[in-house]
């Protein structure tokens, strides 16, 4: 049997749901106004008789008022608060931090996992459940769940919304979203169920993870140091990701609030400015329970539900374990259009010929995806120690039907040649050399970690990371030479291929743990994860250049970093480089006896032949430049044709806006003439290097991505 909340606290919100005072109260019970009094304060309880005058009082049978699991239905019912519109005319047409990312359900598996591996509880040494749940729903199906949402309330918002579609992008995405689900008659949920997690504690309004995620921007309540999130970002995400901006949220709390623990559900709406009725409108708005300490009880607040309303609202949850599942409404993947559909089923794709942002299926194949690529260390355990998280995925339609069976996420099956390594290190079986298919060769490098507070030079200590490095598993294992870093929450960070590798380097992959991520007996791992953690910019996807680093360290704390990468690529070289035979190794005697014929040399091309960008090392320099140093190959041919660097910012819509040289110079087998490099004949590899000029920057370069082109020049 459920344990239900303390009498006094549940008796005090039921009184204020109610609109009663405990004077009014003690009227209707027949008794004086300190008896009630000393019920709210716990001092006393009622007696069984007097229970079932309370359950009349308050509108409800007596079971409720004894197991006190629910809020009575008496008084304020649940609905729609719709923040008003500024009195200064001031309009926001848009959250602006859902910008920071595309609707892209692999971006949102990449943000949401690493919110749920940062609030995993720890004390138990269990790895965090998450699972992601697909639902399509049709026909009557999705006229219940409308009606469980009040979509009759909400409708005039969407419309007004629809009338301003066509003056800004928010406007356009939400106008869409009401259209495919009326003209295609469905609506895709997308939930996300996280469990053994902290769950969103604390009260509605004050400072805790609750009002966090669900009345704030820009503020990160981490449980730990390792962390991913240090940006309050992230969970701009689930917004983002649904085409009606609708997010409904249903949390188990680690911690009780107001004596529960279960079933804390609250939903928002993020909608730009907009006027309906002639009254106008902020943006968002809160699904709940009214405040009756609101002025006007307006204000919607979390609400207690019973199973009945959360079924209904499809927020039901496996266990009580705590955790929170976060439902989008209207989920769509538009970022599926611009990739690759060579992996996807032809059936994936409508029989029109348009690729549908809001398949099921496509979106599942995708999220697997993403999970297998970006949590596989986080999933993978080995020598007694557990994996951090388990993920799955599953698909359905209309509750029972199943689209795509649950597919538990196997690191070994996405990422097989970097969890081998990872196991071995966790077994004890790494090597000092590869002599063998299979091996894991290990090697710790060496980060300087810089002094805090702006100091320029000196070194606070040495972090030894640890690179593991074997070969790679089939052709399944793609792309291959890449080394994949992470540091104490186990997400890979950084993805990047190892420059200048020896020709006939046998394919493999290596793996940099920074950090906590190296072990606790690795020396100032503590410091290095702020330090990395604090180079790692919203998107979580590199170490480098940020506001943060420049702040606390110093404009030159990068560098550092830099020096990391130098010598793990250095490292890599060294220990995937195949050795030397010597003349008098192997069967000499069979060599001589045997006759081997010189193929002829192949004939050189005619005509001219493009250099190709072949290598980029970039960083942002102490005055705010981009400094560059660049490798290109060179194919055989008897002419080369003359080639331009065009330095590019990436943004995210229009032309890349061109950014002027300030330095241009030649390092190895071409020349720079009038920004121009020329190659001599017979040359086929190049190095050259470079530094923007700051004054040609739209934005604070830390702001931004570099993107290098070579174009070809005029011969003259």
């Amino acid at each position: 049997m459920e344990t239900g909340e303390e009498f006094g606290p549940w008796l005090a919100r039921q009184l204020k749901l109610a609109g009663k005072t405990q004077a009014e109260l003690a009227e209707e019970l027949g008794l004086t106004r300190a008896a009630v009094s000393a019920w709210i304060t716990g001092r006393s309880t009622p007696r069984p008789t007097v229970m079932v005058d309370i359950a009349k009082a308050l509108g409800t049978d007596l079971g409720t008022v004894h197991m006190r699991t629910t809020d009575t239905q008496a008084g304020l019912p649940v609905t729609w608060y719709h923040r008003p519109g500024y009195p200064d005319g001031g309009r926001e047409l848009g959250n602006a931090a859902a910008f920071a990312f595309d609707a892209d359900v692999q971006v949102l598996a990449r943000e949401t996992c690493q919110n749920s591996l940062d609030e995993r509880l720890a004390e138990n040494g269990r790895p965090v459940r998450v699972r992601y749940t697909l639902h399509e729903l049709t026909g009557e199906h999705l006229d219940a769940f409308r009606e469980a949402i009040l979509w009759n309330d909400l409708f005039p918002h969407y419309s007004a919304v629809s009338e301003l579609a066509g003056n800004q992008k928010v406007g356009r995405v939400v106008d869409a979203g009401v259209r495919d689900m009326y003209e295609k008659g469905r609506l895709v949920l997308l939930r996300v169920d996280d469990y053994n997690a902290s769950g969103l504690t604390g009260d509605d309004y004050t400072d805790g993870k609750f009002a966090a995620v669900v009345r704030r921007q820009l503020e990160s309540l981490k449980s730990g140091r390792s962390a991913g999130g240090s940006y309050g970002l992230g969970k701009a995400t689930l917004w983002a990701t649904s085409a009606l901006g609708l997010v409904l949220i249903n949390s188990t709390l680690s911690n009780p609030h107001e004596g529960r623990t279960e079933r804390r559900l609250i939903g928002r709406l993020e909608l730009p400015w907009r006027e309906v009725d002639g009254r106008p409108y902020a943006g968002p708005a809160w699904f709940g329970r009214p405040d009756p300490d609101s002025p006007g009880a307006e204000v919607a607040r979390s609400w207690w539900a019973d199973e009945e309303t959360v079924e209904r609202l499809h927020l039901s949850r496996d266990s009580d374990e705590p955790g929170t599942s976060f439902l989008i409404v209207g989920a769509h993947d538009v970022a599926s259009l611009e990739a690759s559909t060579s992996d996807l089923d032809d059936d994936m794709v409508e029989e029109d010929g348009d690729e549908d942002t809001r398949d099921i299926r496509r979106m599942h194949k995708r999220l697997v995806q993403a999970l297998g690529r970006d949590f596989w260390a986080a999933m993978t355990g080995g020598g007694g120690r557990l994996p951090l998280l388990e993920v799955s995925v599953r698909a359905l339609r209309n509750g029972g039907e199943v689209v795509v069976e649950e597919t538990n996420v196997d690191p070994s099956v996405e990422q097989p040649s970097r969890t081998r390594a990872l196991r071995a290190f966790y077994e004890g079986t790494t090597v000092d050399r590869l002599t063998e298919a299979g091996q894991v060769v290990v090697r710790n490098v060496p980060l300087k970690l810089p002094l805090s507070g702006g100091a320029v030079g000196g070194t606070l200590g040495t972090h030894q990371a640890v690179l593991l490095v074997t070969e790679a598993a089939g052709d399944n294992d793609r792309p291959i030479n890449q080394v994949h870093s992470l540091r104490g929450n186990r997400m890979t960070v950084r993805k990047a291929t190892v420059p200048r590798l020896p020709l006939g380097t046998n394919p493999f992959q290596a793996v940099l743990l920074a950090g906590e991520a190296a072990g606790e007996s690795a020396p100032f791992a503590r410091e290095a994860e702020e330090f990395l953690r604090a180079a790692e910019p919203p998107e979580h996807d590199r170490w480098g250049q940020t506001e943060e680093l420049t702040l606390r360290w110093s404009p030159s704390a990068y560098r550092r970093i830099e020096g990391l990468t130098k010598v793990v690529n250095n490292a890599v070289r060294e220990l995937v480089a195949r050795p030397r035979r010597s003349s008098r190794e192997g069967g000499e005697a069979l060599r001589k006896a045997l006759t081997v014929k010189n193929r002829p040399k192949a004939k050189v091309p005619t005509g001219p032949v493009i250099p190709v960008l072949n290598g980029l090392d970039a960083a942002i320099g102490e005055a705010g430049e981009w400094r560059i140093t660049a490798e290109v190959s060179i194919p055989r041919g008897d002419e080369i044709v003359p080639m331009v660097p065009v330095a590019l910012l990436d943004v995210r819509s229009g032309g890349r806006p061109k950014l002027d040289w300030a330095e241009l110079e030649a390092v190895e087998g071409c020349e720079v003439e009038d920004g121009t490099l020329r190659f001599a004949s017979g040359v086929r590899r190049a190095t050259f290097r470079g530094a923007t000029d700051v004054t040609s920057h739209p934005v604070r370069t830390a702001l931004t991505r570099l993107v290098l082109e070579l174009r070809a020049g005029k011969g003259e």
